[in-house]
């Protein structure tokens, strides 16, 4: 009887398991995180100890049915700086940080705010700025995705000012000066008199030390990480405006892999790293400028009516931009209109309507 009872038992939990739907396995995905800048750089640090770690938490959040396995490699030990766009969308590495500003050639568009200089000053507004445009115009857009990449969320540099190892009370205190403005800057001083050096945050220093140049356009969180302040303990203020740098990309074929939910916590945490970072680099930047202020130098802020006269000075070089863009089938004209009313409807006071002349 007892023997009976025991297989009837066991049949019922044969039964019971049979009946249960059975237990879903954890899907894993390796992912590699690359950065040509080490981690030092914002955009990287929060890359690595902000994104990865939230998008984490939010899938653990949302019932832990999938996990990511990350790898990471910063400072170029995998992908070099500028060749971020190429090595993400080769698989070399699947999500990274990828500075527009070192590949022009692969987004034009998207360098639309270092051809308009004297704009906003706000990190946030840029940013934003250039994520409304990049889905209001498909060819902009686009740009991402034709490069095999899928974009999460943006960042802009702080305010450009100028180091010298003179004082600049007017814009032509410039005439006879070599400045370091290398790229798309060297045209915020041309017609001033002064004459553009190229160079890098590498260079700047020991290029004004020996006297290549006699100063430096540049950002504050660049300037104290170069400490140009010690060769160059002129500060002036101009506000060429914050500048749009680039974005966290994930290359389009693995993201598509994933599942719907997971990649609405991948654009939602990219979105939160985009308000994050204009934080935290706004932050940086001025505690900087009073850190190199203790250390001796001297801030000076350019006049609204002397920062009005530079711009003034200045060839249409958005307008030239723009064309050059048009020339080449991409819509230079919309971009440019769109991004100065932008800054318009964010209330900046702008010196000069670089989409008019």
């Amino acid at each position: 009887m007892i023997r009976h009872t025991f297989h009837a038992s066991l049949l019922a939990a044969g039964l019971l398991l049979a009946a249960m739907p059975p237990a879903q396995a954890q899907q894993s995905f390796k992912l590699t995180a690359a950065g040509g800048h080490p981690p030092v750089f914002l955009w990287v640090k929060l890359l690595d100890e902000f994104f990865i770690p939230e998008v984490d938490r939010r899938l653990a959040a949302a019932g832990g049915k999938v996990k990511v396995e990350w790898t990471k490699a910063w400072g170029g030990t995998l992908i070099k700086l500028g060749a971020e766009s190429k090595g993400i969308a080769d698989g070399v590495a699947d999500v990274g940080f990828v500075g527009t500003i070192f590949e022009a050639a692969r987004f034009p568009m998207q360098n639309v705010s270092y051809f308009t200089p004297f704009g906003s000053d706000n990190i946030a507004t840029v940013t934003g700025i250039v994520a409304d445009l990049q889905a209001r115009i498909p060819a902009m857009g686009d740009a991402w995705t034709k490069n095999g990449l899928v974009y999460l969320g943006g960042a802009a540099l702080d305010s450009y000012h100028i180091w010298t190892n003179f004082p600049i009370r007017s814009v032509d205190d410039l005439k006879g000066k070599k400045i370091s403005a290398p790229g798309p800057a060297a045209n915020w001083i041309r017609d001033t008199g002064a004459v553009a050096v190229a160079g890098s945050l590498n260079t700047y220093y020991e290029d004004i030390k020996s006297g290549v140049s006699n100063g430096a356009i540049v950002f504050s969180t660049g300037a104290w990480g170069a400490k140009l302040h010690e060769v160059a303990p002129h500060i002036t203020k101009v506000n060429f405006g914050a500048m749009y740098a680039g974005g966290i990309a994930i290359n389009k074929r693995r993201f598509d892999a994933l599942p719907p939910e997971v990649q609405a916590v991948f654009r939602e945490v990219g979105a939160e790293y985009s308000q994050r970072f204009a934080a935290a680099q706004a932050g940086a930047a001025s505690a900087l400028l009073a850190k190199m202020q203790e250390g001796g130098a001297k801030i000076a802020e350019l006049s609204p009516a002397e920062r009005k006269r530079w711009a003034d000075t200045l060839p249409a070089v958005a307008k030239t931009w723009a064309a050059d863009l048009q020339s080449k089938g991409a819509p230079g004209n919309e971009v440019l209109s769109g991004y100065i009313d932008g800054l318009k409807k964010a209330g900046t006071q702008l010196p000069r309507d670089w989409s008019a002349n």
